[in-house]
């Protein structure tokens, strides 16, 4: 049995993941996937102060008070710096770590940083009443959608999970430097059908920090494959599991 512990992006809530925990959980396998500050069932406690050392917290903690080992750390989009973070400080806890459509920081890299089409939306943000906090990005056309989610009936679901995303998140810079974290080994899941108009993720680098050639897979669905192939995603994760 594994332990799968699942970080939601930016926007999103531990919900999220809803049609992916059963399927793991069928497999066998502990899943937990926690709403972090400002989300879900902890919306309350958004503040202008919550920011990427926020949610880095959040996992540690999980992790700490749930004494939990061997544990395949997965984040989406934004929470790719989360779970690098977080492994930094845990390493020993940690068994693999999965980037699902998400950037792989660098010591001291922010979000802005790795993806600089981010520094839009906080200027956009800047000119409102709340220059704290992001909107969620409006639906586009097929087949970019929400999210790269299309269907009427999933948008209107995934309506009732995403809020406002804290600038704060976007502008920490991810903590990486502690070598026993570079060990840890890694699997990129790529979305390459969808994704939102002006966005693209850098390449993922050629070898991981174990010096290990990158493991990459992809799945033809947009940016919210949780949603759009939870099939398909659980499968990889559990590949992920058993990778060395």
């Amino acid at each position: 049995m594994s332990v799968f512990l699942l970080a939601h992006g930016a926007w999103h809530s531990g919900r999220s993941w809803e049609r992916v925990v059963p399927l793991l959980e069928s497999a066998g396998h502990r899943v937990l996937a926690p709403s972090l500050t400002g989300y879900g069932d902890k919306a309350h406690l958004l503040s202008p102060e919550v920011g990427l050392d926020t949610h880095v917290d959040d996992l540690v903690r999980l992790i700490d008070e749930a004494d939990l080992t061997g544990v395949v750390l997965v984040g989406h989009s934004y929470a790719g710096a989360v779970i690098s973070s977080a492994a930094n400080q845990v390493p020993d806890r940690i068994a693999h770590l999965v980037y699902v459509d998400s950037t792989a920081p660098k010591d001291g890299e922010t979000s802005v940083d790795a993806l600089p089409e981010l520094q839009g939306l906080i200027d956009l943000a800047a000119k409102t009443e709340s220059p704290w906090l992001i909107p969620p990005p409006p639906e586009q056309p097929p087949p970019h959608g929400l999210f790269g989610v299309t269907d009427p009936a999933d948008v209107a679901w995934l309506r009732t999970v995403i809020s406002d995303h804290p600038v704060r998140c976007l502008q920490q810079p991810a903590r990486l430097d502690n070598p026993a974290a570079h060990a840890i080994s890694r699997t990129h899941i790529r979305c390459d059908g969808g994704n939102a108009e002006g966005f693209t993720l850098p390449p993922v680098p050629a070898v991981q920090p174990n010096g290990s050639p990158a493991r990459v897979r992809e799945l033809p669905t947009g940016h919210d494959c949780m949603i759009t192939m939870p099939v398909e995603l659980s499968e990889l994760l559990l590949e992920a599991a058993v990778s060395p």
